[in-house]
């Protein structure tokens, strides 16, 4: 089954505790971090499989952390997975253009975040 490592990216505990449970749970193993920054030396570090990124964080945004991720060759492949509460058509077309491989809306759906996760690892694996 699983075992590869996700990055969780999220300043808020319990929704950083409910996606490391479902994943866990799935027999994925997790890395956590509330900021941008330590994510993207999380992400340097450990190379995981799936980045699950909050928009919302403190210091550096989402969107800024996917764009130094992407910009830095030893990161740009990780396929990243932004999870906001932002759920308007107009937040989902714009982290699209930055070129997100994937946007799920809060409050997570557990069905949908986990087909989300599969199918995204499964396409870069």
């Amino acid at each position: 089954m699983s075992g590869e490592v996700i990055l969780i990216v999220e300043d808020n505990e319990k929704n950083r505790i409910l996606a490391r449970d479902m994943l866990e749970s799935r027999g994925y193993e997790t890395l956590e971090t509330t900021t941008g920054e330590e994510g993207i030396r999380l992400a340097r570090e450990h190379q995981p499989a799936l980045v699950l990124l909050d928009i919302h964080l403190p210091g550096i945004d989402g969107i800024e952390t996917f764009r130094r991720l992407r910009a830095d060759p030893a990161t740009a492949a990780i396929p990243v997975i932004a999870v906001t509460a932002s759920a308007m058509p107009d937040d989902q077309a714009h982290l699209k253009e930055v070129g997100f491989d994937r946007y799920l809306s809060k409050p997570i759906n557990i069905k949908l975040f986990l087909e989300a996760v599969k199918d995204v690892i499964d396409a870069t694996g």
